[in-house]
């Protein structure tokens, strides 16, 4: 491999104006594509295997014409301190209300008038009109949103308190400058790493070339593959963070190269040919891990991982030909001035240098400190509440989440999490299983049921007691099943949480299996190892576990929430667990094949393996620190969004890197290495045999360029190969 990414190197570098146009070309017409394509719309969800949707699948089949995947609103009135919504003047303006939400959208498919649906509260000091729409919330045009939110505006003035729950209100998710920040610290990181604007310039500038690419792809095919508006989300933080990282790793190479003394092509096909294996199977971790979120079975996760692998693929390829083409187009400029001007440079032992070299001597020390450490961080993982959020989880200045409290106040802690049942039978059958539900605890309320016009399905609607996330609704969706026959489905959006919870809890030990066995199989590929690989797993384990911890600590327990912009404390997201194991096992097995493939360099060129690991911080830590620095970065400015799924990834994502870079891989690592000295390296002999040589240490390639210089057209036409 190493030999092949070497001539692809030089062959970018010597036609680097046509790698260049090829790269733009792409971003054109991926850009061109985007705009053509129609808007996306919020992607249909499902869970595949679950009873609710296998309910709201029933529903769709036997109640045609229904609004099931239409938006909804609540707009829920209050009437002052001992007045009742019952009185002429209040009953007049809801009905005004009524009238105007009815004439003011033809996206509206129904309202109701809550002194007819019965929807006041039994102390009739609260009330609330049910809007429902033709479209869902993401196609909602603006004139609609805008028309909902002025409702009820003369009710205000008459001294009602009006406020507007549901999710017709929801948008796209606001970035603000949170990104930007990232990008700019970013460059800031590259420029203090590398002492050059030109050399910092080009990570920058490659990495938005590929998220271009990546992201625009994505807008032009969402309505064609159904990957809806918040798809790119995740593959814009991974695209950004890897590409980043991966031009820095060659352009650092490169940089080394040139202070050997070698000439500026030769130079880009070593960089590319020894930092760009690291990239590849540093990507293929990557691309292992987002693939892998497939065997959860949820379309809307896998929809992310493969649109997030897609862009780290293309990140992979504009690092081994867009960069070694544009280090063409720098020339000297990507060196520091001390090296444009020939000046001496120190060779005083590095900071890298410095602390392998303390680890060496401690190394029992500092793995101890390091395990206990994420150990103690970590325990706050074993209270972890999972949910998906709803309208309470909201900040309490919005009015989604004042409409929720009023209704919890006004109704009861269960109004806002109802339970929609479904029998697949006559109106006997469904007489039968309203009466069982009455009888069970935690059911303050059921409805007659609603027959469909064949006669042959009901529905039910089930009033909990408590609220939507606690525990004893989750109890009373089991009794409903348990003491239901076959033909009774539970459903709604409680019942649909519960039943996500549970399928990411039995996904998560076989997903876990699936992307270590993988990505374990790869790293003994790449470092001709079983222990090496064994110890990145184990360390991945302990950092993301130790992540968990800290997302637990301030997004359930609050813990520095203000810091983050918590307002709102409350579950941690179903799928943050299994999202977390996915996308920080392929970042951290970045930094450690980047890291640990120096030394397995060093090692086979002859080094003791205390010494090898020496060489490979003296060459690797200050670029692994930066590299971690802009992830951190990166990830970072998206805790900025308003969005708290959005926010609380990017929290989870930042902190597993810093946990994973700075104490795993720079401090557990090199002690565990120093530990085992040149058991490290330990590879039994059939096992040695049985796996392929990929050379991603370059000794084939150096052995090659050592015997003398090949033909240059012999070359190329094995790069045209």
């Amino acid at each position: 491999m190493a030999t092949f990414l070497y001539k692809l190197g030089r062959s970018a570098f010597r036609r680097r104006r046509l790698v260049a146009l090829l790269w733009v070309a792409l971003l054109a017409l991926a850009g061109v594509g985007a705009a053509t394509a129609p808007t996306a719309t919020s992607s249909s969800f499902s869970i595949p295997g679950t009873e609710a949707q296998k309910a709201f699948d029933l529903l769709e089949e036997r109640f045609p014409g229904g609004s099931a995947d239409g938006a909804t609103a609540r707009v829920v009135f209050k009437a002052p301190d001992g007045g009742k919504m019952t009185e002429a003047g209040h009953k007049a303006e809801v009905e005004k209300a009524v009238a105007d939400l009815k004439a003011g959208s033809d996206q509206i498919a129904s309202v109701t008038d809550p002194y007819a649906a019965r929807a006041v509260s039994q102390d009739g000091s609260t009330a609330y009109i049910s809007v429902t729409y033709k479209v869902n919330a993401m196609e909602l045009t603006d004139d609609t949103r805008e028309a909902l939110k002025e409702t009820g505006t003369g009710a205000r003035d008459a001294g009602l308190t009006v406020e507007i729950g549901g999710d017709a209100l929801q948008t796209m998710p606001e970035q603000g400058a949170g990104e930007i920040i990232g990008v700019v610290v970013a460059g800031i990181v590259l420029v203090i790493t590398f002492g050059s604007m030109v050399a910092a310039g080009l990570p920058l500038l490659t990495a938005i070339i590929g998220v271009g690419i990546g992201i625009s792809t994505i807008t032009a095919l969402a309505n064609v593959l159904d990957l809806g508006s918040t798809t790119s989300t995740l593959a814009m933080m991974i695209g950004l963070a890897v590409g980043i990282d991966y031009a820095l790793f060659i352009v650092s190479r490169y940089r080394a190269e040139l202070a050997e003394g070698r000439e500026h092509e030769e130079a880009a096909g070593r960089a590319v040919g020894t930092a760009g294996s690291a990239v590849v199977f540093a990507g293929l971790t990557v691309v292992i891990a987002l693939v892998g979120l497939a065997v959860v079975n949820i379309p809307m996760l896998s929809k992310m991982g493969f649109a997030a692998a897609g862009t780290v693929v293309i990140a992979v390829l504009i690092a081994l030909t867009l960069i070694p083409a544009l280090l063409g187009f720098a020339g000297k400029r990507v060196l520091g001035r001390k090296a444009r001007k020939g000046l001496p440079v120190s060779d005083k032992p590095n900071a890298g240098t410095r602390w392998a070299r303390f680890v060496l001597r401690r190394p029992v020390t500092v793995l101890l400190a390091g395990v206990l450490g994420l150990g103690a961080i970590a325990v706050p993982a074993a209270s972890l509440e999972m949910g998906l959020p709803d309208d309470g989880a909201k900040p309490t200045s919005t009015t989604e989440r004042k409409a929720y409290d009023l209704l919890s106040d006004g109704f009861g802690p269960g109004f806002n999490g109802p339970l929609l049942v479904v029998v697949d039978g006559d109106k006997s059958a469904a007489d039968r299983t309203a009466e069982v539900i009455k009888g069970l605890d935690g059911a303050v309320a059921v409805t007659p049921p609603t027959l469909n016009k064949a006669g042959d399905t009901a529905m039910i609607t089930v009033i909990p007691e408590d609220r939507p996330s606690s525990v004893e609704t989750e109890d009373l969706v089991h009794d409903i099943r348990d003491r239901s026959g076959d033909e009774v489905l539970v459903t709604g959006a409680t019942a649909m949480n519960i039943d996500f919870s549970q399928k990411m809890n039995d996904a998560l030990l076989p997903y876990l299996a699936l992307v270590v066995g993988l990505a374990f199989l790869l790293l003994m590929v790449v470092f001709r190892s079983v222990l090496v690989p064994l110890k990145a797993a184990l360390g991945f384990l302990l950092s993301v576990v130790a992540a968990l911890g800290a997302v637990v600590a301030v997004f359930q327990w609050g813990w520095l929430g203000s810091l983050f912009g918590v307002e709102q404390t409350g579950p941690i997201m179903s799928m943050m667990p299994i999202f977390m194991v996915g996308v920080v096992f392929g970042l951290a097995m970045d930094y450690e094949v980047f890291l640990v493939t120096r030394m397995r360099e060093a090692y086979v060129h002859g080094e003791r393996p205390g010494e090898a690991i020496v060489t490979g911080f003296r060459h690797g830590a200050r670029v692994v620190t930066a590299a971690a620095v802009i992830m951190i970065a990166v990830f970072s400015g998206f805790i900025g969004s308003s969005e708290q799924m959005v926010k609380m990834i990017g929290f989870g994502l930042a902190i597993a890197v810093f946990f994973d870079a700075f104490v795993v891989r720079m401090a557990i690592v090199p002690a565990v290495l120093a530990l085992l000295g040149h058991k490290a390296w330990w590879l039994p002999r059939w096992l040695d045999r049985a796996l392929p040589d990929v050379d991603v240490e370059g000794e084939k390639l150096r052995k090659e360029l050592a015997s003398g210089p090949g033909d240059p057209d012999e070359d190329r036409q094995l790069v045209r190969v």
